[in-house]
């Protein structure tokens, strides 16, 4: 009886753990089949489906005129199915005919086409000739498939605006990478089946999904003006002049369109990897430098906004003023412009009238410079159409000081970025409106249909419509009569203004080094482009923008007109003495009279230091373009025992040293700046290899010349 109960007892559990058992198993099953069953089957479908992926057709780039600028071409990428190539046991023999035939190492296409995944990259971007003899051979496992790859036709053309997109045919920089969404499409993928071994499941069917091609893009880039400006650039960096770097923007000032946008030096975005990762960025939207004298416009809009100056008014320069304990001197100084009107201070681009007009405003209304120069753009993005582009910098506004709204007034103490300062212009070309600027115009769908359109975009009134008039016709003064004279185009009523600004440094302005511009719209009274040339850091002397800067703006802009077929507003005939930009030549190593005759004949006057027969020295050097009537300084050295000291006021150390080792003396400096006293003075008799104590002056602020 009680063996029987046990037996019972025994079956009971053993029951009981089978029915748990079972239970475990349902509830697990249950759980497999309904909670995880989509993700297994999934799982499932990706282990026996090798996915082989179809890239898609990256858009178009156009110019305006619909010209590629940016296209695809076709080149092969070589793959492989692990699973197939293992299969076939030629591992080995596969991996050394691709290392053979690729130049790549065995060991690692070995690696590549062995590894337990059901598909491999061997080779991308894979020339015509290789990717030929690979399909030749029909290894197992290998396949060859076309695929598109960014081709730029026209090499650095516009490499700064275009940008470059990498292996994937991803955006990386400029508008590649901006509009990379647009640009890239949706690619597609072709997928086998295997099974549980790796091998191809025979009559399986193959799964397609089509790639959708990306959206093509119509700048507002003009290739044509684009290659103006590059031209002007190439020729520049191989000149005397030999900048670090040099931009030139032109734009539709009423519309916001950029039409060209070039720097140098630059990059092939064909070859990107092959250029210093420094080159790649666009100099124009992002960096940020001290404008000088071309910030005047702003100062000038603002002040004639507020009424607390008139073209007429009367202005006293004595080469300095004075503000608090510090001195600003004029880029003029030691000479001064005297007494002259307002208007006649934006021709000659004086400093010490900047100054009293930007207190004289912040006198008036606390604050109020301050507003306009946000109002204008600055120490904001202008929301332009290009990655990382750069805000400027401003002195916060609870920080300013009487000396700093003098030094913000003629440019210095505050960076911008060069297409904040072309927009800002551009308000006062358009009667007062600030306007986003774009650089791309229409959006394609893959079959060419237009699916956006960029329109204008108006962010604010700056300035009145009667303000922006008068500043033209002030800016046009500067053109017709001063310091911007190397930017007149004949035929064409021209506006703008020159800019030198020391460029700044630790512990300082650095001594030798400076940003020269000019900036411009032309007609003045009806203005359809707008340009600003840039050169940072031009070798030699001038470096004036006014000399160095406006010639370049000249030049691009007259062509750009002419292809524009905007008409002359005026017929220019001959006129006596006219002076017109001319190239200064070398003259060192020939005698004077040569010298002078050559100097003659192209419109240039001599100034002559020393004695003797033969030119030794020359300022300004070779290669630098200035007007007619320019006076150049030929140093001469004669024969004896001594040595005559040669004047060496307004010269730089460097050209000092230059002159006076070419005469066979030393340079003795104290201070930085520019020349002023020395000893001996001027015309003393001295020995050969005699010391020369020359004192440089630099003002408390620097000298920001026209």
């Amino acid at each position: 009886m009680y063996t029987s109960i046990n037996l019972k007892k025994r079956l009971l559990v053993v029951f009981l753990l089978l029915a748990a058992g079972l239970l475990i198993v349902l509830l697990r099953l249950t759980w497999l089949q309904l909670v995880r069953g989509g993700e297994l089957q999934e799982k499932a479908l990706r282990n026996r489906l090798a996915t082989v992926p179809v890239p898609a057709q990256r858009g178009i780039i156009y110019d305006r005129h619909r010209r590629e600028l940016a296209i695809n071409i076709t080149s092969d990428y070589i793959g492989a199915f692990p699973p197939e190539v293992r299969d076939s046991g030629r591992q080995e023999e596969i991996a050394a005919k691709l290392a053979e035939i690729l130049g790549q190492p065995q060991e690692e296409i070995l690696k590549r086409i062995t590894r337990p995944t059901g598909f491999e990259f061997v080779a991308r971007r894979v020339d015509f000739e290789k990717a030929r003899k690979i399909r030749e051979l029909k290894l197992p496992g290998i396949i060859v498939v076309p695929e598109n790859r960014r081709y730029y036709p026209n090499g650095m053309l516009a490499a700064h605006v275009l940008g470059f997109a990498g292996i994937d045919n991803q955006g990386l920089e400029g508008l590649e990478a901006m509009y990379d969404k647009e640009l890239s499409g949706v690619p597609g993928q072709i997928a086998r089946e295997f099974d549980a071994l790796g091998h191809e499941i025979p009559q399986a069917t193959h799964h397609y999904l089509p790639p959708q091609n990306g959206h093509s893009l119509v700048l507002t880039i003009d290739q044509t003006l684009q290659f103006m400006a590059e031209r002007e650039l190439d020729q520049l960096m191989h000149s005397p002049t030999n900048p670090r770097r040099a931009s030139i923007l032109i734009m539709n000032p009423n519309t916001g369109e950029i039409l060209a946008l070039a720097s140098r030096p630059a990059f092939d975005p064909n070859r990107f990897a092959d250029f210093p990762p420094e080159v790649w960025s666009n100099p124009v939207v992002r960096d940020a430098y001290e404008p000088g004298s071309t910030f005047k416009i702003i100062t000038a809009a603002a002040a004639l906004e507020e009424g607390v100056v008139k073209p007429e008014d009367k202005f006293y320069d004595p080469g300095y003023i004075q503000v608090g304990p510090d001195i600003i001197r004029c880029w003029a100084y030691p000479l001064a412009h005297g007494s002259q009107t307002f208007a006649e201070g934006v021709k000659n681009s004086c400093n010490p009238v900047f100054v009293s007009v930007a207190l004289r405003l912040e006198e008036k209304k606390p604050g109020s410079f301050y507003d306009y120069i946000q109002g204008f753009g600055f120490g904001h993005p202008t929301g332009i159409d290009l990655t990382g582009e750069g805000t400027g910098i401003l002195i916060p506004r609870e920080e300013l000081k009487p000396i700093n709204i003098a030094t913000i007034g003629i440019g210095q103490g505050i960076a911008v970025t060069p297409i904040q300062l072309a927009v800002a212009v551009a308000a006062v070309a358009n009667g007062g409106k600030i306007i986003k600027p774009h650089l791309v115009k229409e959006i394609l769908d893959s079959q060419g249909k237009v699916i956006r359109r960029i329109d204008p975009e108006v962010q604010r009134q700056v300035i009145s419509p009667a303000t922006a008039q008068v500043l033209r016709q002030l800016l046009e003064g500067v053109v017709s009569g001063g310091t911007g004279r190397n930017a007149y185009i004949p035929g064409y009523r021209v506006a703008g203004k020159t800019g030198t600004a020391q460029k700044p440094g630790p512990g300082g302005y650095q001594e030798g080094k400076y940003v020269a511009s000019f900036i411009g719209f032309a007609p003045a009274n009806d203005p359809q482009i707008l340009a600003l040339v840039l050169v940072d850091e031009p070798k030699g002397y001038p470096y004036y923008g006014g000399v160095v800067a406006a010639p370049i703006f000249q030049r691009v802009v007259a062509d750009a007109l002419r292809y524009l077929k905007i008409p002359p507003q005026y017929t220019v005939g001959p006129k006596e003495g006219e002076k017109k930009p001319v190239e200064i030549p070398n003259l060192v190593g020939l005698p004077l009279e040569q010298a002078k005759a050559k100097l003659q004949a192209l419109g240039l006057e001599a100034r002559i230091e020393g004695e003797g027969g033969v030119v030794v020295a020359q300022i300004p050097k070779e290669g630098v373009v200035v007007p007619q009537g320019t006076k150049v300084i030929l140093f001469l050295q004669g024969k004896g025992d001594k040595l005559r000291v040669p004047d060496l006021t307004g010269l730089r150390i460097p050209e000092a040293a230059e002159v006076l080792e070419a005469l066979g003396l030393k340079l003795w400096p104290e201070g930085s700046g520019q020349a002023g006293e020395q000893s001996p003075v001027p015309g003393t008799l001295v020995p050969p290899g005699t010391q020369v104590k020359v004192k440089f002056y630099e003002p408390t602020q620097p000298n920001l010349g026209p």
